[in-house]
């Protein structure tokens, strides 16, 4: 009868998760990157008090989302007649009949999840920055964050909808409103909080405060 030992990490060996090179650990200076020289995937990238920083942006991150859902987002104006639409109200724009999964996918890739994201962050960040012991859970809650990263669309929605109002400028008026300068902002600070991540020194931290 065959018994099979669990793998078992190699803690000087960190393996690139794009091309699955393998690399001798040696961690960089703050402001410096360990970068992989056949995909120059950056495998970490440490940074001084970058929780604090992290963790200030995300807070922001979920006030702007929130205020952005609540606000109008364009104010379109044509013979006439005006309409005002908040983000909420685009996204489910064809919550009617057939297409409402595709409303509610909409609704989800440019909202929800970046939020889920951000929060999971913050679960996951707030005890490490304190020195305490990391939350129930928090690995799995950062390995979710990890795998909704490709999911996470703002800014596939700001640049659709930037071409969109180049195509309807001629037939309407159309003015930004709040939520627009709003939403535009929320694209900026997360992908700020994606540069300032080092996935790798999460992960350190993790495993360092579990022990």
């Amino acid at each position: 009868m065959e018994h099979r030992l669990p793998p078992s990490p190699i803690p000087d060996v960190i393996v690139c998760p794009h091309c699955d090179a393998a690399y001798k650990l040696a961690r960089p200076a703050h402001g410096q990157r360990a970068v992989c020289v056949r995909c120059h995937t950056v495998l970490i990238a440490p940074r001084f008090k970058a929780g604090l920083q992290i963790i200030a942006v995300s807070i922001a991150v979920v006030i702007l989302v929130i205020a952005a859902t609540v606000f109008p987002f364009l104010t379109i104006r044509a013979a006439g007649a005006s309409n005002s639409v908040s983000i909420i109200d685009a996204a489910l724009a064809f919550s009617d009949g057939p297409l409402v999964v595709l409303s509610l996918s909409t609704a989800a890739l440019i909202i929800f999840i970046p939020l889920l994201r951000v929060l999971l962050a913050l679960y996951v960040l707030v005890p490490v920055v304190l020195d305490k012991m990391p939350a129930r859970g928090s690995r799995q809650a950062f390995r979710l964050a990890e795998a909704l990263r490709p999911w996470s669309m703002a800014e596939i929605f700001a640049i659709g909808v930037a071409v969109a109002l180049v195509k309807i400028t001629d037939l309407a008026d159309v003015a930004f409103g709040a939520a627009f300068w709003i939403f535009a902002l929320v694209v900026l600070l997360v992908v700020i909080q994606d540069r300032f991540m080092c996935r790798w020194t999460v992960w350190k931290s993790l495993d360092g405060l579990r022990k």
